[in-house]
């Protein structure tokens, strides 16, 4: 593994989000600088919210922005198809419903992949965000079950965070769930990505504990940058201390991943 650049990265935002920064071009571009020959864009997936309704989330693209986004990506695929290998994604979280129906929807759209990013504890509207901190078992269990009925779906490409949950409970519990997850993500030959995002803000995640469980299982893993600024894509310190990060565990850390076909849902 070169240290100074990543082959591929799947997990990068757009404006669309709310939360994100620069245009769809600079992420190109900067990607491009940084030595990337493979970037998927995979902005946070709109969901129909069908159950809520009235609900206007702030932290994804809406419905009607979907046309657009695909529109300006698959522009730009073939813009730079001479330099840089575009894929169109999306991030999305599990949902308990119409999770057929918005799979359906992003299959007609042409989204090529999604990766699973399982902000809330059930749905958005009402669920729990994972991120903050919490003692709760029952919260961690049900973030473990959540996630692993995602994966059993067959069509998420990777798990974005999957040590996103802020669990500060009993380490044993902790271990036996995740490993749990880990377990999961070997059955359905799902890699486990370590988020650079998570290590540029230095947040609860990328966790020790949790990639020792996936290092002891033998699960592939996969860097995310998770840009929200084009910028990120340069910050080779981040890499590297990524790169530390999985070796110093003995990480198994794979360049690229086969997209699923949101078709074979």
């Amino acid at each position: 593994m070169n240290n100074s650049y990543l082959t591929a990265n799947y997990h990068s935002h757009t404006f669309r989000c709310h939360h994100a920064e620069g245009t769809e071009r600079e992420y190109v571009e900067h990607a491009i600088d940084a030595g990337i020959k493979i970037l998927g864009f995979s902005d946070h997936a709109p969901l129909l919210f069908s159950r809520y309704p009235g609900h206007k989330s702030g932290i994804r693209m809406q419905m009607s922005e979907l046309d657009d986004y695909c529109r300006v990506i698959n522009s730009l695929k073939d813009e730079y198809k001479s330099q840089i290998e575009i894929h169109l994604g999306l991030e999305l979280e599990y949902t308990f419903h119409d999770f057929k129906e918005q799979i359906a929807i992003y299959r007609d759209a042409g989204i090529e992949y999604v990766i699973l990013g399982q902000h809330f504890l059930g749905d958005e509207p009402e669920g729990i965000y994972n991120g903050r901190p919490t003692r709760s078992s029952e919260q961690l269990h049900r973030y473990v079950n959540q996630c692993i009925e995602g994966m059993s779906t067959g069509v998420y490409t990777y798990i974005a965070h999957p040590d996103i949950i802020n669990y500060s409970g009993d380490d044993d519990l902790y271990a036996s769930e995740m490993d749990r997850l880990c377990k999961a993500a070997l059955e359905y030959d799902i890699p486990l990505e370590i988020n650079l995002l998570g290590l540029y803000y230095v947040k609860q995640y990328p966790c020790e504990r949790f990639f020792r469980l996936a290092a002891q299982n033998g699960n592939k893993t996969i860097f995310g940058v998770d840009a929200h600024m084009p910028e990120f894509y340069d910050n080779k310190d981040v890499l590297k201390s990524g790169r530390r990060f999985a070796e110093s565990l003995g990480l198994h850390v794979i360049d690229t991943v086969p997209l699923k076909n949101l078709s074979d849902y």
